[in-house]
């Protein structure tokens, strides 16, 4: 008598945890980024200003409340991010190791279109590289915006940051990698289309 064989399910690329707060963390970055140049405006640092077309908050006090909503969405859920890593362990499992040797072979295979993308379950170490680069820098933004958001409250990292006004330039340039960083993952995406349906259904 044969036995009916039931299908295994195939395990999660990324589990919904994961998905849940990369979409939130979208949102966040994009919805202060866009604020965020608002702001830039009423008091810019460099000899530009960008076009009201494609900033939020249409003025200084409504890009604010707008800068401010997403910056605690963005804390909030990159702190519980982290902690998810580390709890589940996916931090030191899909992060490292990271070898030198590895980022030069993979980048240099980039920079020829030949990079390989066949198993989206394993990183490769310039993916690595650039994940582990825009925490780092999320981390910067985050720091440098309560240095320019709370300066009285914060004076230590007032200093460390380098004053007031060198913290302003520190938010800019974080911001301005960050977008450079959002510009490439979407360039990537377009040419890998499979890493958009693995992050949006897991598999």
């Amino acid at each position: 008598m044969m036995t009916k064989q039931i299908p295994q399910k195939t395990p999660a690329i990324h589990p919904v945890w994961l998905r849940t707060m990369h979409w939130l963390n979208a949102v966040a970055v994009i919805v202060m980024v866009l604020s965020g140049w608002r702001i830039y405006d009423a008091s810019p640092i460099f000899g530009f200003s960008f076009p009201p077309g494609i900033t939020l908050g249409g003025w200084l006090a409504g890009a604010l409340l707008w800068h401010f909503a997403a910056m605690w969405l963005l804390a909030i859920n990159g702190v519980l991010y982290l902690a998810f890593n580390l709890i589940t362990g996916r931090f030191a499992r899909k992060f490292f190791p990271l070898r030198p040797a590895e980022i030069l072979r993979d980048l240099g295979a980039a920079l020829r279109g030949r990079l390989a993308h066949a198993d989206l379950r394993h990183y490769n170490a310039v993916q690595k590289l650039a994940y582990l680069f825009v925490m780092v820098d999320i981390a910067v933004l985050v720091l440098s915006g309560l240095v320019i958001f709370k300066s009285v409250q914060f004076p230590l990292l007032r200093e460390l940051m380098g004053g007031y006004d060198t913290a302003r330039v520190v938010h800019f340039v974080a911001m301005s990698l960050l977008v450079g960083f959002f510009v490439v993952h979407v360039a990537m995406v377009a040419l890998v289309p499979r890493t958009l349906l693995a992050m949006l259904r897991g598999r």
